[in-house]
């Protein structure tokens, strides 16, 4: 019984997976030895993003058929604008602004936890684990609103602990595709 053409193809791609997870590992470890380097490379990704989301925007005011009223659209183009301007011109101090945003969300969210969870108290069982949860929001918000600098460094240490955990499973990927696809 012969293999179907997409699992023979899959097969002979092992090199594929093994490529993206090198790469993945590679960039992973390079933001675990240069963490606030590869914070400010986000910032600047990003508001290259931003900026030519804000241009196709912008351009796309012509259209006939839009989703959305021109004038909400051409408010977000240069939002989009201006945000990816500003993070290409001063990445630095966008990427303290993007982590108090990110801090007021957490404190937001943690009170919020922590309130659902004296609501559903009489209904759950368990629920102080949702409130410790919300506990712990908080105080990181608080730490990134106190301390900048560490919050940044945390993201970029999370980003390549992914990074390298996906890294990993796409060379397992590879080895077990590479073994199959040899003759028995």
């Amino acid at each position: 019984m012969t293999a179907p053409p997409l699992v023979h193809a899959l097969h002979r791609s092992w090199w594929v997976f093994l490529l993206y997870g090198l790469v993945a590992i590679a960039f992973g470890a390079a933001m675990l030895l240069w963490p606030d380097l590869s914070v400010i490379a986000l910032v600047l990704t990003f508001g290259a993003l931003s900026l030519a989301d804000g241009a196709v925007s912008l351009l796309s005011i012509a259209r006939r058929d839009l989703a959305l009223p021109r004038w909400l659209l051409a408010l977000y183009a240069l939002v989009s604008i201006g945000f990816g301007a500003l993070a290409l011109l001063r990445p630095a101090e966008m990427a303290t602004a993007l982590l108090w945003v990110l801090a007021l969300w957490l404190i937001v969210a943690g009170v919020a936890r922590i309130v659902f969870a004296i609501q559903i108290r009489k209904l759950v069982r368990g629920e102080w684990l949702l409130a410790l949860s919300g506990a712990l929001a908080i105080a990181l918000g608080i730490l990134f609103f106190a301390r900048p600098g560490i919050g940044l460094i945390a993201i970029a240490v999370w980003i390549a602990i992914g990074a390298l955990f996906y890294g990993a499973l796409q060379v397992a990927v590879a080895l077990r595709l590479r073994r199959r696809a040899r003759p028995m």
